[in-house]
Parts: C-alpha cells; structure tokens; sequence
C-alpha cells in the first residue's frame, strides 16, 4: 500500500475498506454504464461495437465517476447523476483502449484482461475507441437531461468533458508523452505531460459534478483546483506503483515506464520523494475544497484513496 504521510489515521481506516465505503457509487456508475452499452451501441456496428463493449465494461474502480458523483452532492446536486458519470469512464475507457495500442504503449494485459487490440485486432481496437468518443457526448447530454438541466448546462458538459480530452488536455499530453520516450527532462515538463495526459480528465470529472449541480464559478473554480493536484497525485502513484507492484496486483504489465524509457516520478524524485509530492498535492486538493466551503468528506476519501490504492 501507497501511504502518504499526511494522511490521518481515521480516514487510513477508511480507505482500507474503500471498496465497501464506495460501492453504492461505484455500482451506481457500472449500471449507467451498462445502459449506455445495451442502448447507444447500435447491432450494425457488429465486432467494433463488441470492442467498444468490452472495452466499457471491464472492471474498474469508477474513481473517475464516482468524483463526478461526490462533487456533485458537494455542491448541492440531489439526483441521479451516474448516467451523466458514466460519460467520463466512456472517455476514460477510449483512452485506454488506444494507450494500449502498437503505436502507443503496445501492451496486451489491461485489468486482468486482454488489451482490445489483443482480443480482436488493432482494426478493431483504433475504430472502437473512436467511436466511443461520440457515445460519450450521447451519454453526456442524456445524463443532463435525466437531470433536467437547461441547454447551456448540457451544452458547458459536453464542451468541459471534450476540451478535457483533446488537444489541450488528454491527446495533448499523450502526445507529449510519446515524444519524451528515452529524452531526460526536469519535473516541470513531466507535471505539463501529466496534467494533459491524466490529470484534465480527472479535474473534468469533478469539475462536471459541479457544473451539473449548477455551483457558481468560485466554488467550480476550487473544484477544478482539487481536481487537477488529485489527478497529479494520482499520476504519481500509477508511476509508483510501475515500480513497487506485480502485474497480477495492478491488473496490467508492471515495469511498462522503465521499458519504454519513459521518464517518471520514482526516476526524477526517488520513491519517499514523489510520494511526499502526492502528499503534498492531496493536501492542496483538500485545502482547496475547504476554502471554498465545499466541506465534503467523499472528496476528502477519494483525494487520500488515489494515493492509498494498490492498483
């Protein structure tokens, strides 16, 4: 276990069981999930739209979903927003399935499974995720109108969840990713890599729960702060566990960073150093939220959990 020395003891107790503390979310988000595949993938797109199935429903912690949930009762939302969270794990869940590809990262094992590409072909794999790009916008707006939000709501989710992963955000940071293969820079480029490539994902989860429960823009402004030193953090422990892990615990191929001569946390600040970094930015996160008068335990659980987690 990842154990950040800011974390206190009540809430390590906690987050031993994140699993039981969580699983009404989490359960939550895997059947929205489940809807948006047995409803928005049409029988026509035969073997692409199985690719993009499996590829949405794997297993998974839903940590991505279940922020939108929390911040959405943070700030005041009291319906059902797992329709509008399971939009995010569908970008999410597109991600991975193209990180895995030859040309990316080229891996074959992801959550236990085989990689898309591996199951049926990198055909397949490349068009599934791109087609899961427009089910995420698809599930986006049915997720604001379960919620009976105005136009300009639907409207700031969809352009919030698709300006987190484009260009200036997830595409955007991979791709500085897969040009700094076996190139040695400092921490400031590496932060810049992993705020677009994991971390503008994770602050739009967060920052959608909010838009979603209609928060104004100094409370929306704090979770995007939260959202963006959790998604750092959570980068660091991913680069952490690459080295501390065994594939079987992370459910993927561990040792990937060092093979593919990919600069990392552990490489730049030794391990006790990028996890007083993750620290550090958990405790921002959680500073940050507070400030802002959004008091919320759940945020506050799943800022240390990104740290605290195994896999």
């Amino acid at each position: 276990m990842i154990t950040p020395q800011s974390a206190s003891p009540a809430l390590d107790s906690r987050l031993d069981s994140f699993e039981h503390e969580f699983a009404a979310e989490r359960r939550a988000v895997t059947a929205a999930l489940e809807q948006c595949a047995a409803t928005l993938i049409p029988p026509e797109w035969r073997s692409v739209g199985d690719a993009a199935r499996y590829a949405m429903l794997g297993s998974g912690k839903r940590i991505r979903g279940v922020l939108v949930l929390a911040a959405y009762r943070a700030a005041g939302g009291a319906g059902d927003a797992a329709p509008l969270a399971a939009a995010v794990e569908i970008v999410h869940a597109y991600s991975l399935v193209h990180d895995d590809l030859p040309c990316m990262d080229d891996d074959d094992l992801r959550r236990g499974r085989p990689t898309v590409h591996r199951k049926w072909d990198v055909r397949t794999a490349t068009l599934a995720g791109f087609a899961m790009v427009p089910l995420a916008v698809r599930a986006t707006l049915a997720g604001a109108e379960n919620l009976g939000l105005t136009r300009a709501q639907a409207n700031a989710l969809v352009a919030e969840l698709m300006r987190a992963g484009g260009a200036g955000g997830m595409i955007g940071g991979q791709l500085l990713d897969l040009e700094s293969h076996g190139v040695d820079f400092g921490l400031p480029e590496l932060e810049r890599i992993h705020r677009g490539k994991t971390g503008e994902l994770i602050a739009a989860s967060v920052k959608m729960g909010g838009i979603a429960a209609g928060a104004a823009e100094p409370k929306l402004a704090a979770l995007a702060r939260f959202g963006h030193a959790i998604g750092l953090a959570f980068q660091i422990a991913d680069d952490v566990l690459d080295v501390t892990a065994t594939s079987d615990q992370l459910g993927k191929t561990a040792g990937r960073d060092a093979a593919l001569g990919k600069q990392t946390y552990p490489a730049l600040l030794g391990v006790e150093g990028a996890l007083a970094r993750a620290s550090a930015l958990v405790a921002d996160a959680c500073g940050a939220v507070r400030a802002s008068g959004l008091v919320s335990d759940r945020l506050q659980q799943l800022a240390k959990f990104v740290i605290l987690r195994e896999s």
